[in-house]
């Protein structure tokens, strides 16, 4: 493949912006990134004309891959033909949370914001202001945003700010455990109960490799908060409105959080974010509380239009079944591939996400075919080999995946998530032809 065209915008990019980016993971491919031009349905084609299967997907906003339906753009369409925005209430916002809390289980009341780390931002300083306590518990390889207070390093309160730039004085406030860990979670609310405003965990650790939660472990979480007064903070950016369906991962796995966080899918690809809960909760925020939260870009009619009309055709058509089952022939498909060819290596996921980790222990040799540990069960064959937290995923050969097999699939035409933490997505616009050339791929380059 030609890449001359996107080599020549990344120098100039690099003379203007840091690392030639506007988001760190983009540039984490060597020796530089190509640059898209325009989507195709499933697909990307780069400045240079280079066609690939694409299962990034905007890491994770595109529902419908690179075209919306119909009713999807003339909403767009019509809302920006209205003006850009308004600095006022619009009826599309009412309707939209309307349609979030009919569908969510936990959510009574929302507020719209404008990116997934603000979500995740409003949400700590909600729960601090809603229970008169400082300290946040997080779990180890757990991502809620570029935002300083789950931005550490360590185990337990033990931790340290993981940027500089971080006063070490926020890093105090935050306790980080390992996932299912249901020990930890225990002695951490043993030692530090009555300091503990929240927990916030992502309901599967989809920016750590995709680590299902194994059984129990919510519920154990859900039981801690409780008993000790703390808020169960579910962040959903990433899982909200993709597992699950329309009830999300909370509605798949029977937990009811105190406070959820939205991004990506509630926005129909465009920026967005979202803090929903509990009446009582939410109205804490002002002008109804005295939390203060507030933004120009909230509740953007244009992306609110977009995110309502976009779950509007999920509610009405198969969108999520044909999601799951190319999914699910994906991740059997990759599981075969994988069994032939690399058995330390584990495909992991569910539902419309996937992803192969590069794992270092081979498993026992059994038979059939596990689900490559989306569901976390102890019953499979697999079980005990499956990742189930952070530093498992990190004991792989993360760097084999960003030197050597990202390329190879790029060579062959399939663009994946550019480091070996990301997750990946299966959407509307996927094909059987796709799977099957991107099954093609991974064999060729595993």
């Amino acid at each position: 493949m030609n890449h001359d065209r996107s080599r020549d915008l990344y120098d100039r990019a690099l003379s203007v912006m840091p690392g030639g980016v506007n988001s760190s993971v983009r540039a984490a491919i060597e020796p530089y990134p190509f640059f898209v031009e325009r989507g195709d349905g499933g697909h990307v084609i780069d400045a240079d004309g280079n066609r690939y299967v694409d299962w990034v997907m905007g890491l994770g906003p595109l529902l419908y891959g690179h075209d919306l339906p119909q009713p999807v753009e003339s909403a767009v369409q019509s809302k920006v033909s209205e003006g850009p925005m308004f600095g006022a209430p619009t009826e599309i916002e009412v309707e939209h949370a309307e349609f979030v809390t009919r569908h969510v289980p936990s959510v009574e009341s929302i507020r719209f914001v404008n990116s997934g780390t603000e979500a995740t931002v409003s949400a700590c300083r909600l729960a601090r202001a809603a229970t008169g306590r400082d300290k946040i518990v997080v779990m180890q390889g757990g991502y809620h945003g570029a935002q300083e207070t789950t931005l550490v390093e360590g185990e337990y309160d033990d931790v340290e700010p993981s940027s500089p730039g971080i006063p070490e004085e926020f890093a105090e406030h935050t306790l980080a455990v390992p996932f299912n860990d249901e020990e930890a979670a225990q002695r951490v609310f043993e030692d530090h109960g009555e300091d503990i405003a929240a927990v916030m965990v992502e309901p599967i650790l989809a920016n750590m490799g995709i680590v299902a939660p194994v059984d129990g472990y919510h519920e154990t979480l859900r039981d801690l908060t409780e008993d000790n007064g703390a808020l169960l903070i579910f962040d959903e950016v990433i899982t909200g409105f993709r597992v699950g369906g329309l009830q999300c991962a909370q509605g798949k796995f029977g937990i009811d959080p105190d406070i959820t966080t939205f991004g990506k899918l509630i926005g129909g690809g465009f920026p967005v974010g979202a803090i929903g809960g509990r009446s009582e909760l939410i109205e804490q925020f002002t002008p109804s509380g005295e939390v203060f939260q507030a933004g120009t870009f909230s509740g953007h009619p244009v992306t609110m239009a977009a995110g309502l009309e976009s779950l509007r055709y999920a509610a009405e058509h198969d969108v999520h079944e044909h999601i799951n089952d190319l999914g699910d022939r994906l991740r059997t498909g990759l599981q075969e591939i994988v069994e032939d060819q690399a058995p330390e290596y584990t495909v992991a996921g569910t539902e419309g996400i996937f992803k192969v980790l590069f794992t270092r222990d081979a498993p026992e040799t059994f038979e059939g075919h596990c689900e490559g540990g989306c569901s976390q069960r102890p019953d499979c064959p697999r079980f005990e080999h499956c990742p189930k937290n952070a530093a498992d995923v990190a004991a792989g050969q993360t760097d084999r995946w960003r030197r050597v097999f990202w390329g190879e699939m790029k060579d062959q035409g399939v663009f994946l998530s550019q480091n070996q933490f990301e997750a990946q997505f299966v959407t509307y616009a996927h094909t059987d032809d796709d799977v099957e050339t991107t099954l093609e791929a991974y064999k060729q380059a595993l």
